[in-house]
């Protein structure tokens, strides 16, 4: 299993929901970590509790669905020397519900491809080059398990293309040590999920952060989160070596 501690983070979306649950676990395995929300006003909480676990972190802000936002914090992360080790592309949006979705504005792809492809993705290309130079890194990419929904298409469809993307650089990394795999919470009761989701947030622990753990060189699976509930990581991680590539 992978020793994160002394390793660095970037977490987007860390100030709530499982962000905030990734950060958490993180710092508990000494992992220094980049707590990435719209404002610094959102992180100030999360800031101070990793803090008081004795891990190095500070907050950074940029709204992901501005490209030029997502490039500015890319530079004031290299400009600040930080050797992002591993990388959780978490924040994502979804931005209605359509009953009438014969109707769904264009502004729902737009919107959605921005912030849940575009800027997870801007993000890879920016640290993996870095990972592959120093030899080691983990990216996990944060997708979803909707299906047969068109009431969602935009949110549906710009994680499709997040998976899409993932494994493709997943069959460039493949074998090597640094790592890109993908991972699902489920249904979530959280802000993005709603209060009728029949998971807890934290039912995502530990299968969340797994694929920051996992050591075997192996890339592109999907290490959906709910299929490690009530291990220890120590299991999750041996379990998700089980996992099947998703790609030939």
């Amino acid at each position: 299993m992978t020793d994160v501690k002394g390793k660095w983070a970037l977490i987007t979306g860390a100030n709530r929901g499982i962000g905030y649950r990734i950060a958490k676990t993180m710092a508990s395995y000494g992992c220094n970590l980049i707590l990435h929300s719209r404002n610094t006003e959102h992180t100030k909480e999360v800031l101070k509790e990793v803090l008081d676990m004795g891990v190095q972190a500070y907050d950074i802000a940029a709204e992901l669905s501005k490209p030029e936002e997502v490039q500015k914090m890319i530079d004031q992360i290299n400009a600040k020397g930080t050797q992002v080790d591993i990388l959780f592309n978490d924040a994502a949006v979804q931005i209605a519900y359509r009953t009438e979705y014969y109707k769904t504005p264009v502004e729902d792809y737009t919107q959605s491809f921005l912030i849940n492809t575009i800027a997870p993705m801007m993000l890879c290309y920016a640290f993996i080059p870095q990972m592959i130079e120093r030899g080691f890194g983990r990216v996990i990419n944060t997708t979803s398990g909707i299906r047969n929904e068109p009431e969602q298409a935009g949110y549906s469809a710009s994680k499709a293309a997040l998976d899409k993307v993932t494994n493709d650089l997943a069959g460039k990394l493949d074998g090597t040590d640094v790592i890109i795999n993908l991972t699902d919470p489920g249904w979530c009761r959280t802000d993005l999920g709603g209060p009728n989701a029949p998971n807890d947030p934290d039912s995502v622990i530990p299968g969340i952060v797994v694929g920051a753990f996992v050591d075997d060189k192996i890339s592109g699976r999907n290490l959906g989160a709910q299929n490690f509930v009530g291990m220890t990581l120590e299991e999750a991680v041996e379990k998700a070596k089980g996992f099947p590539k998703l790609f030939l």
